[in-house]
């Protein structure tokens, strides 16, 4: 071991003193800065990772759509099911409806799908909490949980659908009747919004309240596992030219890519405004280690005259720079996944003594706090940790390695 790592340790841990107080002082800013950024940048990771996945449980890894409708769904479907790298094809259309129940009215989402076909892009079995997809046909619903809470239905309940088309008919001096649906199934996918304002019926029952025929509004692709999204989207718009001029393919990426911009350049400013917090806590650990030069003057002196060099002299203190970045980032690392692990047991304890637990809902719209932390993130933050806790070393190494032995020594 090289004596200068040996005194750095034994001035950072000096025999009889397990962790003396300017040590602990150092270490901890260190651990504390490491910790929030590990909570944080997981907390963000996770709200990235949770919108991902329920972009793609919802729409697909890539959506082909036209302007208006596509009025030859067959032909476009069997093109798409020849494109390379798809494994699943699903049409749907949509729209907006009124949704009553026991006069309590609401104006949710309706989206037709083909159920059938459904499960081969989205995996919607898994999101229904009672009820059955398989019991879903042309004279039933299936309600997401917020609404069907909202408007007081159960499955069983039957409600009454008003669709834009029934506007224009009384225009035209014709009567069409509210469709009467049974509700079959309650699905909750753990976004609020959607959760609160979604509604599925066959694909056939959406033709005929929106009066599209046999055309839909587009299709729902599911991709090869691991293949790129935007260069698949890029080969499907090569083939649609032939069977639909006006239709293009986007992946779940291209669709969303104002959402998912936003939401990284929110985890970038959170990342980069809380490297502050280390870089304050490398000011704590330079000012002990300054401290510890003007403490320790003879002793460095003393070291001179025996003929330590003073690129060691300087090095030993570099050294404890180094430990104390090392031991708190470890010990910050462990901080930050012990409270991300208890992340929403803490956040209950929270709201609940705030009485704030609806709030968090209804703002947040997750049901529960996700979290996830890259491996390029978490390198990332021990990284900087470490090499700025590093960085902090050099003054006071500077300072040391300017000493003369002999002005060293006739210090008081």
């Amino acid at each position: 071991m090289p004596w200068s790592l040996y005194l750095a340790l034994k001035q950072l841990f000096p025999a009889g003193k397990w962790f003396p107080f300017f040590t602990a002082i150092s270490v901890l800013g260190v651990t504390l800065g490491v910790a929030l950024l590990i909570v944080s940048i997981s907390v963000m990771g996770g709200f990235g990772r949770e919108i991902r996945r329920m972009i793609v449980d919802t729409q697909g890894d890539a959506q082909v759509r036209a302007r208006g409708f596509l009025n030859n769904p067959a032909e476009v479907l069997a093109v798409l099911e020849q494109a390379p790298d798809v494994v699943g094809v699903s049409p749907f259309a949509e729209g907006v409806v009124m949704l009553e129940h026991n006069s309590m009215p609401a104006f949710p989402a309706l989206q037709g799908i083909d159920v059938d076909r459904i499960n081969d892009v989205i995996p919607l079995n898994d999101y229904i909490r009672a009820g059955s997809l398989d019991d879903l046909d042309d004279d039933s619903v299936i309600l997401s949980s917020r609404l069907a809470y909202s408007i007081g239905a159960r499955i069983g309940s039957v409600v009454e659908v008003y669709s834009p088309l029934l506007l224009e008919k009384i225009k035209a001096d014709e009567v069409m009747l509210p469709r009467e649906l049974e509700v079959v199934g309650i699905m909750e996918i753990g976004h609020q919004s959607l959760d609160s304002s979604l509604v599925l019926v066959t694909i056939r029952r959406m033709q005929e309240l929106y009066g599209l025929g046999e055309g839909v509004h587009g299709f729902s692709i599911k991709l090869t596992e691991g293949v790129d999204a935007d260069l698949a989207a890029r080969k499907i718009n090569l083939l649609l030219p032939d069977v639909a001029p006006h239709a293009f393919a986007r992946s779940w990426m291209d669709s969303n890519e104002d959402f998912l911009f936003v939401v990284q350049l929110e985890k970038n400013m959170i990342f980069f405004l809380l490297i502050f917090i280390i870089v304050v806590a490398a000011f704590s650990v330079t000012s002990s280690l300054l401290i510890a030069v003007v403490r320790k003057t003879r002793e460095i002196g003393l070291l001179g005259a025996m003929g330590g060099r003073t690129r060691d002299v300087a090095l030993c203190f570099c050294w404890q720079a180094l430990i104390i970045g090392i031991t708190g980032t470890t010990t910050g690392v462990g901080l930050g996944y012990l409270v991300v692990h208890f992340r929403n047991d803490i956040i209950a304890t929270f709201t609940q003594l705030t009485g704030s637990e609806e709030a968090l809902v209804r703002f947040y719209e997750f049901s529960n706090l996700p979290a996830h932390l890259s491996d390029q993130d978490f390198w990332l933050i021990v990284g900087l940790a470490i090499s700025i806790s590093t960085l902090a070393g050099i003054l006071p190494a500077w300072r040391a390695a300017r000493l003369q032995p002999v002005e060293a020594l006739r210090s008081e």
